[in-house]
């Protein structure tokens, strides 16, 4: 007989990066040239200090158990960075490691939430969000982010939801935003403290592109008074120190809070391995400078690729505020061409041309805020974001190629033109 699941693992969905990476790489390995813009991976290596302290972690036989909370010393390299980096008063004590900053999303909402309760999650989101919510049979309360807004957390969506919603419990941030590159101010995140502090509501605020910021500067709902009680903020190696494939990340919070996250993490996990979390606090203890240069060629490339975008028919892509990712309006050509943002998507990669193809995400993988718009991953040579983007300003005028892809792929016919700014 055949298995049953149940009705959260039936219902779940894979983060639409990965499963759109796993349809290029098929199309590479059967001979198609492809650009792939769709995954958020570095394309630089890891940093000198965090390599060197691997290598030498494993020659020192460091392959064995440690505790579920962390190493000491990564626990305190990380205080010693929210400390020097975002003012953001913690000691080793209120920090835990984990594998990434992803599973601090499953913990919190095992720490914090029961079924029915109400969490707000400004859209369009992290794709993951929403299946961690399912988990505990959540319900996610959207606000959408404005791009008259510059894609900015109103506080008037968080006094919305704390009046509005019948059971209000947590709050999901996301800034550096991801997929929009939007940026949250000092401003916003007092008005929000203000709004939240000494009641029974708490913030997850994922922070993983802390220092990919590219106007203004990053800032923490952590470092507003109180909420070191009230909020967790998630970090990972992933961006700023090119170690997505380490698997490495920290949070902060209160020690009562940290406890509780590692004990969770504890009964799941075990461990982070802890040659990794070495690298990891070299890396924070002395691979700044190359992280900066590393920034500064990030900078460079998402100019190009906005840029570049910015100037092709249909197209709208302001330089974002933050993250290595081009969130371009892509309405106007939609409409015209009677696919929606993720099946246009798509075509770039799979239909427009038999020899080459673009990978990237449409808006909508990161729920209805998205609709209309496509991200773009700035992840590869600058020769080659040069390429994609002439590629695409010739792919949007072959419709017949559109309206045959449409025709044998009727999920991405377009019923309801989106709205044009």
């Amino acid at each position: 007989m055949a298995v049953r699941f149940t009705r959260f693992a039936s219902n779940i969905g894979a983060e639409s990066a990965f499963s759109v990476l796993a349809v290029a790489k098929k199309l590479k390995a059967a001979g198609k040239r492809v650009v792939e813009l769709e995954i958020g991976d570095s394309p630089f290596p890891s940093t000198p200090a965090a390599k060197q302290a691997g290598i030498a972690a494993i020659e020192n036989d460091e392959t064995h158990y440690c505790p579920s909370l962390g190493t000491p010393e990564l626990r305190a390299a990380a205080a010693r960075y929210l400390q020097r980096e975002h003012r953001i008063a913690v000691d080793a004590t209120q920090i835990v490691v984990a594998p990434g900053a992803k599973p601090f999303e499953q913990f919190f909402c095992e720490a914090f939430l029961e079924a029915g309760d109400d969490v707000l999650v400004f859209t369009p989101c992290f794709p993951t969000y929403a299946p961690n919510l399912a988990r505990r049979e959540a319900n996610p309360w959207y606000a959408p982010l404005r791009v008259e807004n510059e894609f900015r957390p109103r506080a008037d969506d968080v006094a919305r939801f704390l009046r509005e919603a019948k059971r209000p419990r947590g709050i999901f941030l996301n800034f550096p935003h991801n997929p929009t590159g939007g940026v949250a101010t000092a401003d916003d995140l007092r008005a929000i403290a203000d709004l939240i502090r000494g009641r029974d509501v708490v913030v997850f605020s994922d922070e993983p592109y802390d220092q990919m910021v590219w106007r203004g500067r990053h800032e923490s709902l952590l470092a507003q008074h109180g909420m070191l009680d009230q909020c967790v903020a998630a970090y990972t190696f992933s961006k700023s120190y090119s170690m997505s494939g380490w698997r490495l990340g920290f949070a902060a919070s209160s020690t009562a809070v940290i406890d509780t996250l590692g004990k969770l993490l504890n009964t799941t996990l075990s461990c982070v391995a802890p040659l990794v979390q070495r690298a990891g606090a070299a890396a924070l203890d002395h691979d700044t400078v190359p992280r900066d240069a590393m920034m500064a060629e990030f900078r460079k490339k998402m100019e190009l690729l906005a840029g570049r975008l910015d100037q092709v028919p249909g197209f709208k892509c302001p330089f974002p505020a933050a993250t290595f990712y081009a969130f371009a309006s892509v309405a106007e050509v939609c409409n015209r061409l009677g696919i929606t943002s993720h099946g246009l998507a798509m075509f770039l990669l799979e239909a427009a041309d038999d020899a080459f193809g673009v990978a990237c995400l449409g808006g909508e993988c990161f729920g209805a805020g998205g609709e209309g718009f496509i991200r773009f991953s700035c992840a590869e040579p600058d020769a080659a974001l040069e390429e994609a983007v002439a590629f695409i300003t010739q792919a949007i005028t072959r419709t017949d190629r559109v309206r045959n892809y449409v025709a044998s792929h009727e999920q991405y016919r377009l019923t309801q033109p989106y709205a044009t700014t």
